[in-house]
């Protein structure tokens, strides 16, 4: 799936470079809103997963540090099992049970998942607004 600055940047290269007058005002609202809703889909599902599991503050720092870190490391699987991993770890350290410890990093990472769900929806949605603009 393609990222949020590549989808820009073709309906930028499309209403500057190819066709400048096709895009309507109602195009370019809906992508900036979806894209508003694509930054904050991670925050969100992060936000209510981890909460309702039971997640410290660090638990959700240790995830962000983790998708960072985890991006470089062993790519695409670090960015699934480094977070998951310091997350049980900040969560330990929170002097949580073992068992505890494991549902929130479960929950970071049906977070992560969830969030990756949602940001291909948005980014899939915004295509085909452009493509029905440009089409019709």
């Amino acid at each position: 799936m393609p990222s949020v600055l590549l989808i820009w940047g073709g309906v930028l290269l499309y209403q500057f470079g190819i066709n400048s007058n096709e895009l309507s005002w109602v195009s370019w609202t809906m992508l900036v809103i979806l894209t508003i809703l694509l930054f904050l889909a991670d925050y969100l599902a992060n936000l209510h997963f981890v909460d309702k599991a039971g997640g410290s503050k660090w638990g959700m720092r240790a995830a962000t540090i983790g998708l960072i870190v985890g991006s470089f490391i062993i790519p695409p699987f670090g960015v699934i099992l480094v977070p998951f991993v310091l997350v049980l770890i900040a969560e330990l350290v929170q002097k949580k049970t073992f068992q505890g410890s494991i549902k929130v990093a479960f929950a970071t990472l049906i977070a992560f998942l969830s969030g990756t769900f949602a940001k291909a929806f948005i980014q899939l949605i915004m295509i085909v607004v452009f493509i029905l603009d440009v089409v019709f």
